[in-house]
């Protein structure tokens, strides 16, 4: 699953607005932000980059103004991930990875209704919902509500939770499917929502929207917790693999 994922990683870094491949790494950059989450790079499977291709992603970075960042499936591409330690980047996180497939997804028998988000009003609530639920490390902005759209209308799923009130309590999102999978993120809800089901909603609406409506061969995720760990398990999400978040410091 390590080498899917790889390949995902890549094919989805590819789809940012200005990608730029150099010595065996893509690095996928969007324009409208600095952000370090969104812009970052990441190994071609199996790549064997030398201290000189290294040296030329650091540049890359560097004269966009921006901090070196990598994450990967370390076991996809051993020696990207010796020949950046080799340079002096250094272990931001490494997390495991759960894997759904259309054998083992559960989808709750009762919970929140899941919609899809349809006007530009909706992505800019929803932006602003998961900003909330992620304690400001994202604040809300056009930019972020149009990556929101843009995710929909190139091949992934977005959906979203309503309150009583009718404004958003939460969501997430899917990625396009590349190399038989894709990814789920950004799974967050409103503090003064939680414990309702929404999480588990969306998740298993977005892994049944991939694996039985796109065809999609499986979908993973990424968790922040053990508490949201048990939430993806009860969707039929199952561990797999480890990634690795690397970067070089000023």
């Amino acid at each position: 699953m390590d080498h899917d994922v790889q390949l995902f990683t890549v094919a989805h870094l590819r789809r940012r607005p200005a990608p730029v491949e150099t010595g065996g790494f893509v690095l996928g950059l969007d324009p409208d932000t600095t952000s370090p989450f969104i812009n970052y790079a990441t190994p071609l499977p199996g790549a064997a980059p030398t201290a000189a291709d290294v040296a030329a992603l650091v540049d890359a970075f560097r004269e966009r103004g921006l901090t070196p960042r990598l994450e990967f499936a370390p076991d996809a591409a051993p020696r990207a991930a010796a020949a950046l330690a080799a340079a002096g980047f250094t272990t931001e996180a490494e997390h495991t990875y759960l894997v759904c497939t259309p054998d083992t997804l559960a989808v709750p028998e009762a919970g929140p209704s899941v919609d899809a988000p349809t006007a530009d009003a909706d992505y800019f609530d929803l932006d602003a919902a998961l900003a909330e639920a992620f304690g400001g490390e994202f604040p809300p902005s056009e930019e972020g509500a149009a990556r929101l759209r843009r995710t929909a209308d190139t091949g992934g799923a977005v959906r979203l939770v309503r309150a009583a009130d009718g404004t958003v309590a939460g969501g997430a999102l899917c990625s396009a499917p590349a190399a038989g999978t894709a990814e789920l993120a950004g799974v967050g809800t409103r503090p003064a929502h939680r414990g309702r089901g929404i999480a588990a909603a969306v998740t298993a609406e977005l892994a049944r929207t991939m694996l039985h409506e796109r065809g999609t061969g499986s979908v993973w995720l990424e968790y922040g917790g053990q508490d949201s760990r048990r939430v993806y398990e009860r969707v039929g999400f199952q561990p797999r693999g480890t990634r690795l978040y690397t970067r070089l410091e000023a």
